[in-house]
């Protein structure tokens, strides 16, 4: 079903829905994925969005969302210069990405303690987005829902017991997708809720056996 933003676009800083707001959300998203303001990100951009990016702000968007900031903050234009002011070194270049959406972009975030993380995502216009690869597993979700992924040994019980906390939590599962390398290696769950996951249930979870590790994205 349409929403009124497939028709009126979303509130945000321009001067484009795919290639600004939707180029905010993805650096949002990411930042949300890895915890916190990365120290350092190195950012892809392919088709459109190297092409005609620059002129479109995505690449200032992108940082911004990384920053933290959401597509109708005013300070998207600065956002590079309010990077360098919290200590955010970036580096952003055109990449040809295999099989990729015309509007994606890839991130590569890292902390100084050592944290890493991997994020490819697209825009498919209205600032809606879909991320696309986490760490280089495939997976499939737009962040408008509360979002649990859940990192886990490709083993039996696994799905289990991420069912079974959540119904324990009173947590009702909208939809759940699950992605693996291959059998009995790294797989990935990407569970979309209907309540937010409180951090008790993410402790559970980080608990049982063949879970390597939970992030809960709240819906954005």
């Amino acid at each position: 079903m349409a929403n009124i933003f497939d028709i009126l676009g979303p509130v945000m800083v321009g001067p484009s829905s795919s290639h600004t707001a939707g180029a905010v959300r993805i650096g949002l998203v990411g930042r949300q994925l890895f915890g916190q303001q990365p120290d350092k990100a190195v950012v892809y951009l392919h088709g459109s969005f190297a092409a005609t990016g620059k002129g479109h702000g995505t690449d200032r968007a992108l940082i911004a969302g990384l920053l933290g900031m959401r597509p109708d903050d005013l300070g998207i234009p600065d956002s590079f210069e309010i990077a360098k002011e919290r200590g955010m070194d970036f580096v952003i270049e055109p990449r040809e990405l295999r099989d990729a959406h015309p509007n994606t972009a890839r991130i590569m975030m890292e902390a100084d303690n050592g944290k890493k993380l991997e994020i490819q995502a697209y825009s498919i216009g209205g600032g809606r987005i879909r991320v696309s690869m986490l760490d280089g597993m495939d997976v499939n979700f737009s962040g408008e829902t509360h979002t649990l992924i859940v990192r886990n040994q490709d083993q039996p019980g696994c799905i289990t017991d991420v069912s079974t906390v959540l119904n324990l939590c009173g947590i009702n599962i909208a939809t759940m997708q699950v992605f693996r390398a291959r059998r009995g290696g790294s797989a990935v769950m990407v569970v979309e809720t209907d309540q937010v996951v409180p951090e008790s249930a993410i402790e559970m979870l980080e608990r049982r056996q063949g879970i390597l590790k939970v992030t809960f994205l709240a819906a954005i």
